[in-house]
C-alpha cells in the first residue's frame, strides 16, 4: 500500500483513521523520523511532523505521538488530514524503546489513558559471554547503543559500535571510548577491513542511506563507496578485502544481497527476489555468503557458495536472524529468540552443515532488522553482546488516567 521515500528504512505502526479511508505511521528512519498519513486507495502520501515516533489518534480531536520519553499532542482534523496546532507535552517520563522508538503508552476509546514511565531507554552494556553462558561485563561505559551493534577489530584490541547515531571506537586495553564519524545522521552497521585499516558503515549524510568507510586511526573523514537512492546496510568484506557485500532496500523486492567490488566501487546484485535476503557475511574462506530469508515463509539461515554456481543450505531448523561465522571456518552462529545457537559446517569434500545446537541462552538486546547485534572473539570461544541495565527490570507499574481525553481537550487545543 506504501512505498519508501528516499532514505527511509520502514514504515511502521499503522492506524487506520476514522472512516477508514486514511492510515496514520511512522515513516523514516530511526534517526530521522516523521509522523505521515497515506489516503487509502490512492498514492498521496502527506507528512505531518518531524521527529515523532509512535503515533496514534484519539477520540478527542488529537495525535498523541512519544518523542525523547515525553507524551507529546497536537490537534488533527482527520477529514483533512491536517495537524492544526503545534504540539506540546502532555506526559512526562514515558518509556520509549532507544531502538525501534515504540512507546509504552495507549489511549482507549472512551478516553482513558494506560502508559508506562521509564522516560527514555535503560542503559545499555557490553558483555562478554562465553559457549556456556557465563558473563564477563566489559570496563565501557553504559550507553544507548545503535543498531547492529558491536563489531570486532581483526586483532581483537578494539571495537566498533554505534552511539546515537555516529560510530564510536573502545580501546580493551586503555579501556577509552573515542568517536570516529564526526559529521551526518543515522551513522550505522560499522565494519572493519580485513586488514583493520579501515571502517566501512552506513550513513545518511549524503541524502539516503548508503555506504561510506574512513580510516581506523580517526584521521580524515568518511568516503563514499557506494550510491544509490535506497537504503543500503553493511554486511561483510571478503577475506582478501575486494569484495564487500550489502544489503539494500527495495521498495519492490525488500531486502536484497548486492555485492561491491572495491577496486572500481561497482555493485552488481547477488541475490535480488520477491522475498526478504538479508544480514549477508562471507565465509572467512571467502567461499560462502551465509545470510537471513523468508523464502520459507518464517525468516531462516542458509548459505550460498560465492559466486556460484550452486544451491544453496537451509542452516537454522525454528527460524533464525543474526548470522556470525566463526573465525575457524567450521562453525556459523545464529540467533533463536534468545538462544545463542551454534551449526556444525564442513566444506570439503562437499557443504555440510550439523544439527543446531544451543549454546546458551539469555536476555540480550536482538537486532532490531536481520543484522548482528553480537560478534565473536577470534578463538570462537567468546560473544560480544549488549545487554539493558537493571533499569529496564525495575518498570514494575501501570499508570492509569481515567477520563484524560477531557484533560487533553483542556491543555491542547488549535
Amino acid at each position: 500500500m506504501t512505498r519508501l521515500e528516499k532514505g527511509d528504512s520502514g514504515n511502521r505502526w499503522p492506524q487506520l483513521l476514522p472512516g477508514d479511508k486514511a492510515v496514520l505511521f511512522d515513516a523514516g528512519s530511526t534517526a530521522n523520523s516523521r509522523l505521515t498519513v497515506h489516503a487509502m486507495g490512492t498514492s498521496q502520501q502527506r507528512n505531518l511532523l518531524q521527529g515523532g515516533r509512535y503515533a496514534r489518534y484519539v477520540p478527542s480531536g488529537h495525535l498523541v505521538f512519544a518523542q525523547g520519553g515525553t507524551l507529546m499532542a497536537v490537534p488533527f482534523d482527520p477529514g483533512r488530514l491536517e495537524v492544526t496546532g503545534t504540539p506540546i507535552p502532555v506526559v512526562d517520563d514515558i518509556f520509549q524503546s532507544g531502538t525501534t522508538g515504540a512507546a509504552g503508552f495507549s489511549v482507549s476509546d472512551t478516553g482513558s489513558l494506560v502508559y508506562v514511565s521509564g522516560g527514555g531507554p535503560p542503559a545499555q552494556h557490553l558483555v562478554w559471554v562465553d559457549r556456556a553462558g557465563n558473563e564477563e561485563t566489559v570496563a565501557a561505559p553504559a550507553r544507548t547503543y545503535g543498531t547492529a551493534g558491536p563489531r570486532l577489530s581483526p586483532d581483537g584490541r578494539r571495537m566498533a559500535v554505534p552511539v546515537e547515531g555516529q560510530i564510536w571506537l573502545y580501546d580493551f586495553a586503555r579501556e577509552i571510548f573515542s568517536r570516529l564519524t564526526l559529521e551526518g545522521q543515522s551513522n550505522l552497521t560499522p565494519t572493519w577491513t580485513p586488514d583493520g585499516k579501515r571502517i566501512a558503515f552506513s550513513s545518511m549524510r549524503e541524502g539516503a542511506q548508503n555506504l561510506f568507510w574512513q580510516s581506523a586511526d580517526e584521521s580524515g573523514g568518511g568516503e563514499r563507496l557506494a550510491r544509490s537512492e535506497y537504503p543500503q546496510y553493511l554486511g561483510s568484506f571478503s577475506p582478501d578485502g575486494k569484495l564487500l557485500v550489502f544489503p539494500e532496500i527495495h521498495p519492490d523486492t525488500v531486502y536484497d544481497i548486492w555485492v561491491l567490488r572495491l577496486d572500481d566501487l561497482v555493485a552488481e546484485p547477488f541475490l535480488r527476489t520477491p522475498f526478504t535476503e538479508a544480514a549477508p557475511r562471507f565465509s572467512p574462506d571467502g567461499r560462502w555468503v551465509a545470510y537471513v530469508s523468508d523464502e520459507s515463509g518464517p525468516l531462516e539461515i542458509y548459505v550460498r557458495p560465492y559466486p556460484g554456481p550452486g544451491g544453496k543450505w537451509q542452516i537454522s531448523a525454528d527460524g533464525g536472524l543474526e548470522p556470525v561465522w566463526n573465525p575457524n571456518g567450521r562453525e556459523l552462529f545464529y540467533r533463536e529468540g534468545d538462544k545463542m545457537m551454534a551449526v556444525a559446517i564442513e566444506t570439503e569434500p562437499a557443504f555440510s552443515a550439523g544439527k543446531p545446537r544451543l549454546l546458551f541462552e539469555g536476555r540480550y538486546l536482538p537486532t532490531p532488522a536481520t543484522l548482528p547485534n553480537y560478534d565473536v572473539s577470534q578463538d570462537g570461544q567468546r560473544f560480544l553482546m549488549i545487554k539493558e541495565s537493571e533499569q529496564a527490570e525495575a518498570i514494575t507499574q501501570i499508570n492509569v488516567v481515567l477520563n484524560w481525553s477531557e484533560e487533553l481537550k483542556r491543555l491542547v487545543r488549535d
